[in-house]
């Protein structure tokens, strides 16, 4: 399984999302908010609006951390 995270400093979603992937042990590429992208290419990618974090695994968009636990949850991984 392989997870991207879009994040930011400060964001407690982010900061959950990382520790639900570090449970599960689940690897990821994190990428952050004002050093790897800026707000017009994060809105591009994933719609105007969008809040953090944003996930994808096996290059499939899910979603913020609710939608990544219960894609989790899912795939009887929790």
């Amino acid at each position: 399984m392989k997870a991207v995270l879009y994040s930011k400093d400060q964001c407690q979603w982010c900061d959950r999302t990382k520790q639900l992937f570090e449970s599960v042990k689940i690897s990821y590429t994190e990428y952050k908010y004002g050093l790897d992208f800026d707000k017009k290419s994060f809105y591009n990618e994933f719609g105007e609006g969008a809040t953090f974090p944003q996930v994808q695994i096996d290059a499939k968009h899910i979603g913020g951390c609710k939608e990544t636990l219960q894609y989790l949850q899912s795939k009887k991984m929790i």
